[in-house]
């Protein structure tokens, strides 16, 4: 797949509009976490150094088509500022006059942050209407916000049909990143898929057992797939109802040439709560009154084995309760593991989800993983073999 970067643009003068995910936490009208905000700013910098008016447009939270003053994205300016090391106009609508007013006013060197897009309803209908207008503001449409590009919205899918366009920074080390996971990897690829629930993860373990040479399980959904085998997990977090659709899985992995790893050791305990009595079992003695929280250490030393054999490592979910000690011990050991392998250039290794970067976090692993997505829903959805609107949009 090919798409345009800045540095296809001609930029000189010209109003940019930028889509950015800028979705952060806040807490007493302040933001708490200004990771996304700082991923922005390369595009940012970029467009000013060419000479270019970035006028940036975002959603905030979900007011469903509403003026909501409590998802004001004035709240993100201190943020923005302090990312940016400049001052930054604001506008109090994303379209009609006070848009307009606040781009014929910029000069060289001005940023401007457009009200929140779904403030109107036109935005997530992907109204032509709503597009028109965005599109009416600017000259070049710039997507910077993979996060949102799996949904076709109007200033996400709609706006790329009425404007010269390229993928910004942020969205083309993404896209980069992604399709060099999964679209032309290095082989062998293995990738960890945990989490709680298989009937979520459907799509996403039928796409990849296709795709990749190991699929290691993790989380609940292993739980699911021991009692697909006829494994007793006692009161473990399962679905039950899915274990004929996982034993599907199973046969579509083996007619791919696909490694199913599972766990052949587990972690039990008798309560869901940090610190709680835990003991080691092999993975098929489960006691009837106890719940599987973590992987034990032997499928730890099968999945490092396994990060040791491969080139590309795709990750999404952690492999237990790793929210609650001890029982983040397997996630930690093999997100190390996976770290240790990517400095030593012996793996490239691309992760994303909320839980997943969470866990990576909390491991002191991500900051060596060759690339880290903070898109949720687009993470997965590309994953899933999925076309992305807002990707393709920008294909023309």
């Amino acid at each position: 797949m090919a798409w345009k970067t800045l540095d296809d643009l001609d930029m000189a003068g010209k109003v940019v509009l930028v889509r950015v995910d800028i979705n952060v936490p806040v807490e007493d009208g302040k933001v708490t976490d200004a990771t996304r905000i700082e991923r922005i700013v390369p595009t940012v910098n970029d467009i000013l150094a060419k000479g270019g008016k970035p006028v940036l447009m975002a959603h905030f939270g979900r007011p469903k088509g509403k003026v909501v003053p409590g998802m004001s994205l004035k709240v993100t300016l201190p943020a923005l500022e302090k990312a940016l090391g400049r001052g930054v106009i604001f506008a109090d609508d994303c379209i009609g006059l006070p848009a307009k007013q606040a781009v014929a006013a910029m000069s060289a060197g001005d940023v401007l942050l457009l009200e929140n897009t779904r403030f109107h309803e036109g935005e997530e209908k992907n109204d032509p209407m709503m597009a028109a207008s965005l599109a009416a503001l600017g000259d070049i449409y710039v997507n910077d916000a993979f996060s949102a590009a799996h949904r076709a919205h109007a200033s996400t899918e709609g706006i790329a049909r009425l404007l010269p366009c390229a993928a910004g920074r942020l969205m083309a080390a993404e896209l980069k990143a992604l399709q060099g996971a999964l679209g032309n990897p290095q082989r062998p690829v293995v990738a960890v898929v945990g989490g709680a629930k298989v009937s979520t993860k459907l799509e996403l373990l039928g796409n990849l057992v296709t795709k990749v040479d190991y699929l290691v399980i993790g989380g609940g959904m292993a739980n699911t797939f021991l009692a697909a085998q006829g494994i007793d997990v006692g009161k473990s977090l399962a679905e039950h109802d899915m274990t004929g659709t996982a034993t599907e899985i199973m046969k579509k992995a083996q007619a791919a040439g696909c490694s199913i790893v599972l766990p052949s050791d587990v972690v039990v305990a008798w309560e869901f709560k940090a610190g709680a009595e835990n003991r080691t079992v092999p993975a098929d003695a489960c006691p009837a009154d106890a719940m599987i929280l973590d992987a034990g250490p032997e499928t730890v030393k099968r999945i490092e084995e396994v990060f040791g054999k491969c080139r590309t490592l795709i990750w999404n979910g952690p492999l237990g309760a790793f929210e609650i000690p001890p029982f983040d011990s397997a996630t930690n050991a093999a997100a190390k593991k996976a770290a240790a392998l990517t400095t030593a250039g012996a793996l490239v290794t691309v992760a994303g989800g909320g839980d997943t970067v969470a866990a990576l976090n909390t491991s002191g692993a991500a900051a060596a993983f060759s690339y880290i997505s903070t898109a949720g829903g687009a993470f997965l959805e590309w994953m899933e073999g999925k076309t992305l609107p807002g990707v393709a949009a920008l294909n023309g």
